[in-house]
């Protein structure tokens, strides 16, 4: 049973590392920061604001090459201003193994 300090289903992990994302269905790439993760959402800095419902294809590289790159579907639940960025909260719809990642994914 979760204590009452944390009600998340998934710790979340702060990883602050290089991501890139493509809105569904357009033909653009963004650039991101994840900001943290956890076992059923990310959350993303982003420079354009998301609109809620969006799906995302997301790629999350870390900067050393001894732990893989992460791909995900995501869906934006809530885009946040925060300054000149946007702070993104994303529901993690699928994970996809590097072998079902095709060259459009991005």
């Amino acid at each position: 049973m979760l204590d009452y300090a944390e009600k998340r289903d998934f710790p979340r992990m702060c990883i602050d590392c290089a991501a890139r994302y493509r809105v569904e269905g357009s033909d653009s790439a963004g650039n991101a920061i994840a900001r943290d993760l956890s076992g059923g959402g990310l959350r993303l800095r982003v420079e354009n604001e998301l609109l809620t419902g969006s799906r995302l294809n997301v790629e999350i590289r870390p900067g050393k090459n001894i732990t893989p790159p992460l791909y995900a579907v995501a869906e934006v639940v809530r885009c946040e201003a925060d300054g000149h960025d946007f702070e993104v909260a994303c529901s993690i719809v699928k994970m996809l193994q590097e072998s079902e990642v095709t060259p459009d994914f991005i």
